[in-house]
């Protein structure tokens, strides 16, 4: 071995969930703040730029994650479970609302939901000690 820390697969692979389900809302949220500026209070640059500590979060999150770090499942367990949490009980009846949403909101909001319950669900596992097979 060569004393460096290394990822697991299920920390790898929850790294890799993380970085396009926030790629997809940056792009997303991008999207709303240009082409769809004006529709709610929160459809503006002001507003995307306000809401980009979330991505640099999330970041670090994946940086622990791929580095291996012996803490990183239970950081980014508990970071999608508060992002889901906030998704669910603020987002969709707040904000989503507001926004007078279309088929393509909809599809990145499940989407992007979906993807953050993959990483939960395979930090779960890793912080269980169980691997895939």
């Amino acid at each position: 071995m060569d004393g460096a820390v290394h990822p697991t697969l299920l920390e790898s692979l929850s790294a890799w969930v993380l970085i396009v389900a926030f790629a997809l809302s940056l792009v997303y949220e991008f999207w709303r703040a240009t082409a769809r500026a004006g529709v709610s209070r929160y459809d503006s640059m002001r507003a995307f730029v306000q809401g980009l500590w979330l991505y640099a979060l999330a970041a670090v999150v994946v940086v622990l994650l791929l580095l291996g770090v012996p803490f990183a499942a239970w950081v980014g367990l508990v970071f999608a479970a508060l992002v889901i949490l906030v998704s669910i009980f603020y987002y969709n009846p707040t904000m989503m609302p507001a926004r007078e949403p279309g088929l393509f909101d909809w599809f990145e909001d499940l989407v992007y939901t979906g993807l953050l319950f993959v990483t939960a669900a395979l930090l779960a596992l890793e912080v269980a000690g169980l691997t895939l097979s």
